[in-house]
Protein backbone atom coordinates (compact mmCIF):
# COMPACT_ATOMS: atom_id res chain seq x y z
CA UNK A 1 0.00 0.00 0.00
CA UNK A 2 1.38 3.40 -1.00
CA UNK A 3 1.30 6.27 1.47
CA UNK A 4 1.92 9.90 0.60
CA UNK A 5 1.97 13.43 1.96
CA UNK A 6 0.41 16.49 0.33
CA UNK A 7 1.08 20.09 1.41
CA UNK A 8 -1.70 22.25 0.01
CA UNK A 9 -2.52 25.94 -0.37
CA UNK A 10 -6.11 26.68 -1.41
CA UNK A 11 -6.81 30.12 -2.84
CA UNK A 12 -10.12 31.87 -3.40
CA UNK A 13 -13.09 32.55 -1.13
CA UNK A 14 -12.20 29.81 1.33
CA UNK A 15 -12.45 31.48 4.73
CA UNK A 16 -15.75 31.99 6.52
CA UNK A 17 -17.43 29.21 4.50
CA UNK A 18 -16.60 26.22 6.77
CA UNK A 19 -13.70 25.14 4.55
CA UNK A 20 -11.57 24.02 7.50
CA UNK A 21 -14.43 22.11 9.12
CA UNK A 22 -15.35 20.44 5.84
CA UNK A 23 -11.72 19.56 5.16
CA UNK A 24 -11.36 18.03 8.62
CA UNK A 25 -14.55 16.01 8.18
CA UNK A 26 -13.45 14.73 4.75
CA UNK A 27 -9.93 13.91 5.97
CA UNK A 28 -11.29 11.99 8.97
CA UNK A 29 -13.73 10.08 6.74
CA UNK A 30 -10.78 9.10 4.51
CA UNK A 31 -8.63 8.12 7.53
CA UNK A 32 -6.01 10.80 6.82
CA UNK A 33 -3.79 12.56 9.32
CA UNK A 34 -2.41 16.10 9.29
CA UNK A 35 -3.88 19.56 9.79
CA UNK A 36 -5.69 22.50 8.16
CA UNK A 37 -5.53 26.20 9.05
CA UNK A 38 -6.48 29.65 7.81
CA UNK A 39 -3.65 31.87 6.61
CA UNK A 40 -3.47 35.60 7.23
CA UNK A 41 -3.56 36.27 3.48
CA UNK A 42 -7.02 34.68 3.15
CA UNK A 43 -5.89 31.28 1.88
CA UNK A 44 -6.24 27.90 3.56
CA UNK A 45 -3.19 25.70 4.14
CA UNK A 46 -3.30 21.97 4.86
CA UNK A 47 -1.10 18.91 5.17
CA UNK A 48 -2.56 15.47 4.47
CA UNK A 49 -0.91 12.11 5.06
CA UNK A 50 -2.31 8.67 4.34
CA UNK A 51 -3.07 6.20 1.60
CA UNK A 52 -2.28 7.74 -1.78
CA UNK A 53 -5.76 7.13 -3.19
CA UNK A 54 -7.35 8.82 -0.17
CA UNK A 55 -5.02 11.80 -0.38
CA UNK A 56 -6.04 12.14 -4.04
CA UNK A 57 -9.72 12.08 -3.01
CA UNK A 58 -9.27 14.88 -0.47
CA UNK A 59 -7.32 16.92 -3.04
CA UNK A 60 -10.24 16.60 -5.45
CA UNK A 61 -12.57 17.78 -2.68
CA UNK A 62 -10.30 20.77 -1.99
CA UNK A 63 -10.69 21.89 -5.61
CA UNK A 64 -14.42 22.45 -4.94
CA UNK A 65 -14.71 22.91 -1.20
CA UNK A 66 -17.97 23.20 0.73
CA UNK A 67 -21.04 25.08 -0.50
CA UNK A 68 -20.27 28.79 -0.38
CA UNK A 69 -16.59 28.40 -1.25
CA UNK A 70 -15.17 29.64 -4.53
CA UNK A 71 -11.85 27.91 -5.09
CA UNK A 72 -9.62 29.68 -7.61
CA UNK A 73 -6.43 27.65 -7.31
CA UNK A 74 -4.99 24.71 -5.37
CA UNK A 75 -1.20 24.43 -5.08
CA UNK A 76 -0.06 20.94 -4.13
CA UNK A 77 3.39 19.69 -3.17
CA UNK A 78 3.58 15.90 -2.87
CA UNK A 79 6.15 14.05 -0.80
CA UNK A 80 6.76 10.98 1.29
CA UNK A 81 4.55 10.32 4.28
CA UNK A 82 6.38 11.00 7.55
CA UNK A 83 3.97 9.42 10.01
CA UNK A 84 4.38 12.41 12.32
CA UNK A 85 0.64 12.92 12.92
CA UNK A 86 -1.74 10.79 14.98
CA UNK A 87 -4.96 12.42 13.77
CA UNK A 88 -6.28 15.21 11.56
CA UNK A 89 -6.87 18.54 13.28
CA UNK A 90 -7.81 22.16 12.72
CA UNK A 91 -5.06 24.56 13.76
CA UNK A 92 -5.96 28.03 15.05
Amino acid sequence: MNYTRAHVFVKGRVQGVFFRAGTCEKANFLDLTGWVKNCRDGHVEAVFEGKSENVEKVLQWCKKGPPGAKVINVEVTLGQSTGEFNAFSILY
